[in-house]
C-alpha cells in the first residue's frame, strides 16, 4: 500500500529538519523520529487539501538489505501499518511527523516483531494509547 499524498513526507529540507531538530526514540530495529508539522517547509501543492495532517515518512537504507525487494517489502508493511494507526488515532497525530528509520539487519527480523516494536516506539512517543 502507497501512503496517500497527504500523509507523506516530502523534500530535502523537511527530512533535513526531521533529522537534526526531531525527537528520537531507538528501539532494537528501528528509530523513530517525531515532531510538530512546520508546514512553511512543504513545498505548496494545490492537492494539498490539509498541510496540518499527520505526515509519515520510511527510511530503508542499502544497510538494511541488499536486496531493494525485501527493502520494498518492508516499507510497504510500515505503509500500510501507518495508515491504518493513523486512520484510528486521527485528532491524536494531527499536526505531527514522523519518520522511521530501520537499522541495519531489521531485514532479518520477523514482520510483526517490527510492528511490535514500531507499536511500542509510537506508544513511547505518546502517539498511541
Amino acid at each position: 500500500m502507497v501512503l496517500p499524498r497527504e500523509h507523506r513526507l516530502r523534500g530535502r529540507f523537511v527530512f533535513d529538519r526531521l533529522y537534526q531538530k526531531g525527537r528520537r526514540l531507538h528501539g532494537t530495529w528501528m528509530v523513530l523520529r517525531t515532531m510538530a508539522a512546520e508546514p512553511a517547509l512543504l513545498k505548496p501543492d494545490p492537492r494539498d487539501t490539509n498541510p496540518l495532517s499527520c505526515r509519515l515518512g520510511v527510511v530503508v537504507s542499502a544497510k538494511v538489505s541488499k536486496k531493494s525487494v525485501r527493502r520494498n517489502q518492508l516499507r510497504r508493511l510500515f505503509h500500510s501499518y501507518l495508515v491504518a494507526a493513523t486512520a484510528a488515532r486521527q485528532a491524536q497525530m494531527a499536526n505531527t511527523w514522523l519518520l522511521i528509520s530501520l537499522k541495519p539487519g531489521s531485514a532479518d527480523a520477523g514482520d510483526e516483531v517490527l510492528l511490535g516494536e514500531c507499536s511500542e516506539l509510537l506508544e513511547k512517543a505518546g502517539l498511541r494509547p
